[in-house]
């Protein structure tokens, strides 16, 4: 028998604290419900739970501090109270971020790359990871007509200034982890090909993160709906690690696991440890 758990790129397990969530809103909005889905998710192998209390759907409109605030707070000390989990924070205001850190997440998962006031110095004045994602546009209108003149490259650029400006800020680079994005303000062919270029971003020697799991980029292709995206789902999470990423971000953590395990079963024997 061999050992391939330890070995596994992260699994984030995700809990949407919302009640206009493409994929599950209104589910984990109680906090019974919350806690039930974060020990289901630990008991199946996640890494981490990435707890997001706005949604950030093509179309969705912000919510207040004080809204956000009220969502994630009581989880996340509920979280912390039963488990031994990492947390992941969701969130783009640096008030919630420092609320957050000051509750001992362990990463702050930011769709607008640290951009909005206040961001950039309240995670320079802790010690967390920061993921860094690309969007073009804001998630009202980030689909109505994205536009890019090399996608990849652009988003290349793009994390190069955010890169540049995290370190200003004194956020130490090994802190820092690259999302490009999947969804956000890209076409559907320009999805696929940043799967397909993925590596593309590993010269910045920093870990990847790919969030596809049961987006439209899957609905579209194959015309199922949100609840028939599964296969889909774990085979772009398989296709993402095969191409360099370091965590994905799912919402089925057992079935992701389970292929995860067998890529990485074969990578041993096949002499590409990844």
């Amino acid at each position: 028998m061999f050992e391939t758990q330890l070995l596994l790129p992260k699994v984030m397990g995700i809990l949407n604290v919302t009640p206009d969530s493409f994929s599950d809103g209104g589910a984990f909005n109680q906090l019974d419900n919350a806690i039930d889905q974060v020990a289901d998710m630990i008991e199946h192998g996640a890494d981490m739970i990435d707890v997001g209390g706005e949604s950030t759907r093509p179309g969705a409109a912000e919510v207040s501090l004080d809204q956000e605030l009220s969502r994630v707070v009581p989880i996340i000390e509920a979280i912390n109270d039963r488990f031994d989990v990492a947390i992941s924070l969701d969130t783009s205001k640096a008030e919630v971020m420092a609320a957050g850190i000051e509750r001992n997440v362990a990463m702050i998962n930011d769709v607008r790359a640290l951009q909005l006031p206040g961001a950039l110095e309240a995670v320079a004045n802790s010690n967390v990871q920061v993921c860094l994602m690309h969007m073009q546009g804001q998630p009202k209108t980030m689909q109505d007509n994205p536009n890019y003149e090399d996608v990849v490259n652009d988003i290349n650029s793009f994390f190069e200034a955010r890169i540049n400006a995290c370190e200003q800020a004194g956020i130490a680079k090994q802190r820092i982890i690259l999302d490009p994005g999947f969804g956000f303000g890209k076409t559907l062919a320009q999805n696929y090909h940043i799967l397909a270029h993925f590596q593309a971003f590993k010269h910045f020697e920093l870990p990847l993160l790919a969030g596809i799991s049961r987006k439209s980029m899957l609905g579209n292709l194959l015309n199922r709906p949100v609840q028939d995206r599964l296969a889909s789902s774990i085979s772009a999470a398989v296709i993402a690690c095969q191409h360099g990423a370091d965590y994905v971000r799912v919402h089925d953590v057992k079935e992701t696991v389970d292929a995860l395990k067998v890529w990485r079963a074969v990578n041993q024997f096949s002499g590409k440890e990844q």
